[in-house]
């Protein structure tokens, strides 16, 4: 049997836009003001998506990047 990825404790903070999404894979997301930092649990290799949200109205985003959880800071 293979053994299951690492759990990692990762974290992020959002200094340049108004509202940034991180979008796990699994589906979950986690918004993000300006000047707001978050903690946040991730398997090794698992891709997050970063998006911009410009208007919280509007459905509208823009992709940021696209990062492994290996390439954020640990917590």
């Amino acid at each position: 049997m293979p053994t299951p990825p690492l759990k990692l404790r990762k974290q992020y903070l959002n200094l340049d836009y108004p509202n940034v999404v991180l979008r796990f894979e699994d589906g979950h997301e986690i918004v993000l003001t300006r000047g707001v930092g978050k903690t946040f649990d991730c398997y090794a290799g698992e891709t997050i998506k970063l998006l911009a949200v410009r208007d919280p109205d509007l459905r509208e985003r823009d992709l940021l990047a696209t990062r492994k959880a290996d390439e954020f800071d640990d917590a």
